[in-house]
């Protein structure tokens, strides 16, 4: 029958939304146990790759469309302003992936522009999305091999076409799930993981206070 509203079976009752809502923590904490062990020495090489770049003078751009540009600049403000413990800032900055830059430049150039003009040599461009498909991403990527940087790409599965242009040099971290929200839950674990180890190798083992 009809609900309350007239709008028929669309309102689940509220036990129903309760074991809906509670599957998406289940699903989420099974898939970050599953991944774990495999992410662990990817993680580990990014961490690395990050660490020379930092410690030899370089600094961290990084990028994403749409909703995974919010989670670059999230990546850009825990390196320059700390994760759990006082240090000094990283060099990072995110780069534009907003109407402004897309405007300018209408046919997805606007990240690899910006590479270009601001990455060089020993930098880390760090790319993050969840099917890696973006044109404006593989271009990125491109442009930064270009400037004979590391790119680190944190994306889904096997990372589409921008996984297809990662060299030896680069990192991929690939979160094998098919669910964009699920591959963001873990992306945003591994940007806290990134950050805890970097804090560690510079700053020693201590826990946060």
């Amino acid at each position: 029958g009809k609900g309350q509203d007239g709008h028929g079976a669309r309102l689940s009752s509220p036990a129903m939304l309760d074991q809906r809502i509670q599957q998406h923590f289940i699903d989420s904490a099974d898939l970050h146990y599953q991944v774990a062990e495999a992410l662990a020495k990817p993680v580990d090489a990014a961490v690395q790759a990050v660490l020379a770049c930092v410690t030899g003078g370089g600094k961290v751009l990084t990028a994403g469309m749409g909703a995974s540009s919010a989670m670059a600049q999230y990546l850009a403000l825990l390196l320059v302003g700390g994760f759990e413990r006082g240090r000094p800032g990283l060099a990072a900055m995110a780069l534009a992936s907003d109407g402004l830059m897309a405007s300018a430049w209408p046919d997805g150039r606007a990240l690899a522009i910006q590479v270009r003009a601001l990455g060089q040599t020993g930098d880390v461009l760090v790319l993050i999305s969840a099917e890696g498909e973006e044109t404006a991403l593989v271009e990125a990527v491109q442009a930064a091999h270009e400037r004979e940087m590391t790119v680190l790409a944190l994306t889904g599965q096997n990372g589409g076409a921008l996984g297809r242009q990662m060299r030896e040099t680069d990192v991929h971290v690939g979160v094998p799930h098919d669910r964009v929200a699920r591959i963001r839950e873990v992306q945003h674990l591994v940007l806290h993981c990134l950050c805890d180890a970097i804090d560690t190798q510079l700053l020693g083992e201590q826990e946060p206070v």
